[in-house]
């Protein structure tokens, strides 16, 4: 672990100098991992990013016969309302007008950290553990990928469960989901507009489905897409501190709302919401880190949350965090 303006200087040097690299970097930014991929044999950590993996092709498909099991044991009701109407008593004194509420949620599960990740099933996986640490994730959000001088986004905001009567209807037509979607797009374009030129959105409120150990749910996702000033080009320290916290975990304005969450939520985030990635010399691939389950001494927790407006209905917000805590292993 370095500090802040060394992940900045080293990470813009492996850019500019072709070097492959992974990084993970937590939400408050206090812990930050660079680690060129020839230096990753000494560590304790697997990851799958977008096809790129660094561990054996086949470990993954294994299946032994035994079933995933989950227990919920969530925050009580009263303890999210009670931070959910902090938040709204924020929003409509004009303090925030989106904010991502957070809970760290104890779990019982039968798997390891290290087996759901061989097992589960999404387009990013990591694995990490340390002295301090252990932690797998499953996240199936973007947050930047860079290919050829450009950048490009795909931000999430908006879920339902798929088995619902209607569902992508009722997703697409809901004003409470629309407007959250809508606001953080508009976020990811003012951050992109920091470090990019040409910004513009390809597409908007487009559905996409995530298969879980439940069923399936689906999402509203948009892409968004900017050329990156000359001036950056490759300098990936820089991007990165530019644009975190990802615009989709926290809020918009940004900086007020970063101040409500951290006098709402009763934990530090640590590595949940923050991001993970490579760069293989060419292109650069990173996710935002949720769908988050971290082991402290024997007990697992799992950390979820969603998007706040005035428009939120509390009970409603509640279920959709619990809704969150799946395993993508079927």
């Amino acid at each position: 672990m370095i500090s802040e303006s060394d992940f900045i200087e080293r990470m813009n040097f492996y850019g500019t100098n072709g070097i492959q690299f992974l990084f993970i970097i937590d939400y408050e930014m206090k812990f930050p991992i660079v680690l060129k991929l020839s230096e990753l044999n000494g560590f304790c950590i697997k990851y799958f990013i977008d096809g790129a993996k660094n561990y054996d092709y086949n470990i993954d498909n294994i299946l032994d016969g035994k079933k995933l099991n989950i227990q919920k044991r969530p925050v009580s009701f009263e303890v999210y309302k009670k931070a959910f109407n902090n938040i709204i008593r924020n929003e409509k004194a004009g303090n925030s007008y989106l904010l991502n509420l957070t809970f760290k949620n104890p779990i019982i599960i039968n798997f390891g950290l290290q087996e759901i990740f061989y097992k589960s099933r999404s387009r990013y996986k990591l694995y990490f553990k340390n002295e301090e640490n252990e932690f797998v994730l499953f996240s199936p959000e973007t947050f930047i990928n860079i290919i050829e001088e450009k950048i490009f986004t795909y931000p999430i905001k908006g879920t339902i469960d798929a088995g619902i009567p209607n569902a992508q209807e009722i997703l697409l037509n809901n004003t409470k989901e629309k407007a959250e979607h809508l606001t953080v797009v508009d976020l990811l374009r003012n951050d992109l507009n920091i470090v990019c030129k040409d910004v513009k959105v390809n597409r908007f409120c487009f559905i996409e489905t995530i298969k879980t150990n439940f069923g399936e749910l689906l999402q509203m996702t948009s892409e968004i897409e900017g050329k990156i000033k000359p001036d950056l080009n490759n300098r990936f320290g820089d991007i990165l501190y530019n644009m975190l916290p990802a615009g989709s975990i926290c809020g918009a304005p940004k900086r007020k709302t970063l101040e409500i969450i951290k006098e709402t939520e009763p934990d530090n985030r640590g590595y949940y919401t923050g991001v993970f990635g490579i760069y293989d010399g060419k292109n650069f691939k990173s996710s935002v880190m949720i769908r988050f389950i971290e082991k402290i001494g024997k007990d697992c927790f799992y950390r979820s949350g969603g998007g706040i407006t005035v428009y939120s209905n509390v009970k409603k917000e509640y279920d959709e965090m619990l809704e969150k805590i799946y395993i993508p292993i079927y």
